[in-house]
């Protein structure tokens, strides 16, 4: 009876933590409940959800990718740059940084393959570099759009939903499918699994990670679309600590750090307790400060959790 009752705890430990936010909020806020809140809730994590996506594919791999905030704030800046200082058409503009960001992933995937630098460095190092491209291209200040229609993705909606959200929708629905029903997917818990008995098998592990980067490039730079469309401006601080928060969503989602094991299905999970606690945390009025050392100790959390699941696994099977 303890053991069944532990594994019903293990199993919808997620869902009993992000209602007891919804209740703790509720109770000392009483705006938080209401419906206009919780549309701007689904709003607010639409962008870290879309690359958290990506980064569910990079951390089953037992790779890291520190580069998807800085990717956002490149793709931004490339794109509001072309648009306002080249005069090129929007869509233009947007598929040309939506392609660069695509690239960066690639990049990413280049170093570890080839060079077989460690995933840490490798996306610490993009990271870094394209913070530094978002600050010369906006030239250390915003670059603000005047084409009123591109408001649309960030900020339009359709009936009573918002359109990053539909989008975020999208790219959880795509991960699911390459997950769950495809090779690719099969390979990638594979290689987070056992890599070298995934090579041994005949798959390319080198290409797959090659994929998965460049996955998480591509929806880092819609989310950059998305992020600039909500603003109407690309501000040369973009993106910046929204990997950590990623991270942490996609960790708290049951993704395991060491790879191989997940489902993307609860990430989403992960990024609504996320959104949640930002969100409470502001409607509290709590200090800023204060809500930087509270996302660190989630994150904590989540990777201790990650590891009490890992341990007790592995004493089950061992027993």
């Amino acid at each position: 009876m303890k053991t069944t009752i532990s594994d019903i705890l293990s199993k919808y430990t997620l869902y009993l933590i992000l209602l007891a936010l919804l209740a703790f909020f509720a109770i000392n806020s009483p705006f938080f409940l209401t419906g206009s809140n919780l549309v701007n809730i689904t709003r607010q994590v639409a962008i870290f959800g879309i690359c958290a996506v990506g980064m569910t594919f990079v951390i089953l791999t037992s790779g890291i990718d520190l580069s998807v905030g800085a990717i956002l704030g490149v793709v931004a800046a490339i794109s509001a740059r072309l648009m306002v200082h080249h005069d090129v058409h929007p869509v233009l503009a947007t598929v040309f940084a939506v392609a660069v960001g695509t690239s960066c992933g690639l990049i990413n995937g280049f170093f570890i393959n080839r060079i077989g630098l460690p995933p840490l460095i490798t996306t610490l190092a993009t990271m870094t570099s394209l913070r530094g491209a978002t600050m010369l291209l906006t030239d250390g200040r915003g670059i603000f759009l005047t084409v009123r229609p591109y408001s649309v993705i960030g900020q339009g909606y359709v009936g009573f939903i918002p359109i990053p959200v539909i989008i975020m929708v999208i790219a959880f629905a795509f991960g699911y499918i390459l997950l769950e029903m495809t090779k690719f997917g099969r390979y990638v818990y594979g290689i987070g699994d056992n890599e070298e008995a995934t090579r041994l098998s005949g798959v390319n592990v080198n290409k797959v990670r090659y994929g998965v980067y460049a996955l998480s490039g591509f929806l880092s730079s819609i989310a950059g679309v998305v992020f600039l469309s909500r603003l109407m401006s690309a501000q040369p601080t973009a993106g910046q600590t929204y990997e950590m928060d990623i991270i942490t969503a996609v960790i708290l989602g049951g993704v395991s750090i060491k790879g191989g094991e997940g489902k993307i299905s609860l990430v989403i999970v992960g990024v609504l307790i996320m959104g949640v606690l930002a969100n409470g945390m502001i409607m509290m009025n709590i200090n800023p400060f204060w809500q930087f050392v509270v996302r660190g100790i989630v994150l904590l959390f989540a990777v201790s959790y990650d590891k009490f699941m890992l341990n007790r696994r592995y004493s089950i099977t061992s027993s």
